[in-house]
């Protein structure tokens, strides 16, 4: 052990700023890299979207990684020093996708629209004690019904990468027997590894339980390795590697997907900083937010995604309750090593997807079960049970618009309704700022 004493947190055995040892830390780390499982869905699911070359898939892969893993030192150590895990963000994944299919423009057209509102939201989100952007959401964020239900919101949005990818789709080599059986597995050994493995096995109950899932999966559909042998070693990033060019109605897009991305982090920030038991004034949260902001512009010049605080790290802070904001530290060194490793991008592909779903789809449900833990603080009343179920229903409901009326909206009302945040977490901040003005002081007080 560390020198350092070490001291409980609220949900933690060890707190925020506590150190462990180097080989912990390693371990530790490894876990967050592997329970990202955005990071190794969405590059390959862009790229061959719009039928890149494995070479350029590999660059989405390295690029995603590089960018989380500086933003993740960022946040660890220097600006909002909490123990949280930044990952590429599905509803960037998603308007990249949408908008690079528009009939002019491309990938181009999106990286370059992207970059100018990574722009603009890095000024907003600007670190200032008195007139701060960020600081009114984050006075929002203090009350538990709105950082609950966005939390939830979150989950509901990532989810689709949880369950489907698990199961996986006919054309998929494992489906479904494999893909499910190997999942399973998964899932049965890091339940039991966190529940019953003691203090010191649950560290590394993640770990394991991907180990014996992959082990499982490889015996039933042997993984071939030969397409790796003749990559080069390392990546060098490019200057907007798709082409840049800007059109206004897509950078409107791309803040009304910032925008929101960032109440979600803010909505995590809180439940880690109630966790370990850290106060988070709004200038703090501020510099949370910048941090992210700062990593949007650094995706649209390189070529990644903008980053979320993933789900399913937060489902690991809990599940070893180990709070060290060094082993977050670690994972972003981690990934800025991964990512610049070309040989390593080319690897993700043969990763079967079906082991790291399953695991995301129980960890997934474990921060969801916390945002409604939050809610059990919100002193119901018809105000607030009013704010809080059409949001949660505009939120949900948009999901389920089908496609003829999809192709009927505008991109940006499209947008809108598909993304869970947005429509949901727009709602709930309006609706609870008209209706329950006089609630959010004592709410405050109370978280």
């Amino acid at each position: 052990m560390s020198t350092h004493e070490i001291t409980s947190g609220a949900a933690f055995d060890v707190g925020i700023n506590d150190r462990l040892p180097s080989e912990q830390l390693l371990v530790l780390g490894l876990q967050h890299v592997l329970g990202m499982t955005g990071m190794f869905v969405f590059p390959g699911l862009l790229g061959r979207s719009f039928n890149l070359p494995a070479e350029r898939i590999a660059y989405l892969y390295g690029m995603s990684f590089v960018v989380c893993g500086f933003i993740t030192v960022f946040q660890s150590v220097w600006l909002l020093r909490l123990p949280v895990v930044q990952g590429a963000y599905a509803g960037n994944f998603a308007a990249l996708l949408a908008v690079g299919h528009i009939q002019s423009g491309g990938l181009g057209a999106a990286y370059g629209s992207f970059f100018v509102a990574s722009l603009i939201w890095c000024l907003l989100s600007v670190p200032m004690r008195r007139l701060s952007f960020i600081g009114l959401f984050a006075r929002f964020l203090r009350a538990p019904i709105i950082s609950g239900i966005i939390v939830m919101l979150t989950i509901i949005q990532v989810a689709e990468v949880a369950l489907p990818n698990w199961i996986g789709a006919p054309s998929s080599p494992g489906f479904p027997l494999v893909n499910i059986l190997a999942g399973a597995l998964a899932v049965a050994v890091l339940v039991g590894a966190t529940v019953w493995g003691g203090r010191y096995l649950r560290r590394g109950a993640i770990l394991i339980g991907l180990a014996t899932g992959t082990a499982c999966y490889a015996t039933l559909r042997p993984i071939s390795i030969s397409s790796v042998a003749g990559a080069p070693l390392l990546v060098a990033p490019q200057w907007f590697p798709f082409g840049f060019s800007v059109r206004p109605e897509l950078v409107i897009v791309f803040l009304l997907v910032l925008i929101p991305a960032g109440m979600g982090s803010m909505a995590m920030y809180e439940m880690v900083g109630r966790w370990g038991n850290e106060k988070l004034p709004a200038e703090r949260m501020s510099q949370g937010i910048f941090a992210v902001a700062i990593g949007s512009v650094l995706a649209g010049i390189v070529g990644g995604f903008s980053t979320i605080v993933y789900p399913d790290n937060m489902g690991m802070l809990r599940t070893t309750r180990v709070g060290s904001r060094y082993a977050t530290l670690v994972a972003g060194l981690i990934l800025i090593a991964l990512g610049g490793c070309i040989k390593f991008d080319m690897l993700l592909v043969l990763v079967p997807q079906p082991v790291v779903s399953a695991a995301a789809t129980l960890l997934f449900g474990i921060v969801f079960m916390h945002g409604v833990q939050m809610l059990s603080k919100v002193d119901w009343d018809d105000r607030q049970l009013a704010a809080a179920g059409l949001a949660v229903l505009v939120g949900l409901g948009g999901l389920f618009v089908s496609p003829e009326v999809l192709q009927t909206m505008p991109l940006v009302a499209k947008l809108f309704v598909q993304q869970p945040v947005i429509s949901g977490g727009l709602t709930l901040v309006i609706l609870h700022s008209l209706l329950c003005p006089s609630t959010s002081a004592p709410e405050r007080a109370q978280a």
